[in-house]
């Protein structure tokens, strides 16, 4: 793996600090609790009020704390782990780290712009700078002349590459709908926006996210080189996001919140793109123990001659 020690420092580096971060959001007390605020906009919503998040949403908030448990209890170990045996060699662990990389960037760039200003500031900006150039470094990583050779030939690209474009085609639709029907009624402003800014999670999802997923789908049914390592890396990525997704749910639906029909799709979705990850990073050709006793024997053979 080329720049093996720079992303592993990197890798590293993210570990720590999501630990810190995530135990900051999961343990964090304080405030005064649950308050109603009047929104610029002239609408009232409630304010979680308690720990790091506080002044968030009482709605959004609890969702930050579940994503904070799957990141620090799935997302940290994998990233470890996949880390361990991609510097081995292991190129599905390569997919691994690099979709759990991902991973990474968009939780923290989301934790960043809509999260409310709170003392994990700098270790979200450093979360998120680190773990765009160790996704960039090991998406390069990928040896792109050679790439399409490591699949065998029953790899059902079409099939899992259109699986990501009708994904990503689904979630536009559902984010255009909550942006869409305001504009429509003439109310403007959704509901979803609250006391924020704007809608960050879909401007990102449908400018840049979605996107990324649609062309990952769309170069690997075409068969392309960049296919091969983009929609591998952005299955895994969304096996991650989709069990925090689930995980948001469930916390709503502890809390007393209406999440039907959420509660039943979003973990059917999770458990369909964990099993297109698996099928395809299944038909990635691993080294058989002839080959790996046939490199042995080379590297001896190299070590004899260098030696005489």
């Amino acid at each position: 793996m080329k720049n093996k020690f720079t992303i592993s420092m990197l890798a590293l580096f993210i570990a720590g600090v999501a630990i810190i971060a995530t135990l900051a959001g999961i343990t964090s007390g304080g405030g005064t609790g649950p308050f109603w605020h009047d929104t610029v906009r002239g609408a009232t919503t409630v304010i979680y009020g308690k720990g790091i998040y506080q002044h968030m949403s009482a709605e959004v908030a609890p969702q930050g704390i579940a994503q904070d448990y799957v990141t620090l209890f799935l997302a940290v170990p994998l990233l470890l782990v996949s880390l361990f045996f991609a510097r081995g060699g292991s190129l599905v662990s390569r997919y691994l780290l690099a979709g759990t990389l991902f991973y990474f960037l968009l939780t923290y760039l989301f934790f960043l712009v809509m999260c409310t200003y709170n003392i994990m500031f700098l270790p979200h900006v450093l979360l998120l700078s680190a773990s765009f150039f160790a996704l960039t470094l090991t998406l390069y990583s990928f040896d792109r002349k050679k790439i399409r050779s490591r699949f065998k030939e029953d790899a059902p690209v079409k099939t899992l590459g259109a699986f990501l474009v009708l994904t990503a085609f689904a979630i536009a639709l559902l984010w255009l709908s909550v942006v869409v029907t305001p504009l429509l009624d003439g109310s403007i402003i959704p509901a979803q926006v609250e006391h924020y800014t704007t809608l960050v999670v879909q401007g990102l999802d449908l400018s840049l996210f979605l996107p990324i997923g649609f062309m990952a789908g769309v170069l690997l049914i075409q068969q392309k080189k960049w296919g091969y390592i983009l929609a591998p890396v952005y299955f895994v990525f969304l096996s991650v996001l989709m069990t925090a997704l689930s995980a948001k749910v469930l916390a709503m639906y502890m809390l007393g919140y209406s999440v039907v029909p959420a509660v039943f799709l979003i973990p059917t979705i999770n458990v369909l793109i964990i099993a297109g990850t698996i099928l395809l990073l299944s038909k990635v050709h691993t080294p058989g123990i002839k080959s790996i006793r046939r490199v042995r024997k080379r590297y001896s053979d190299l070590e004899q001659i260098i030696g005489t």
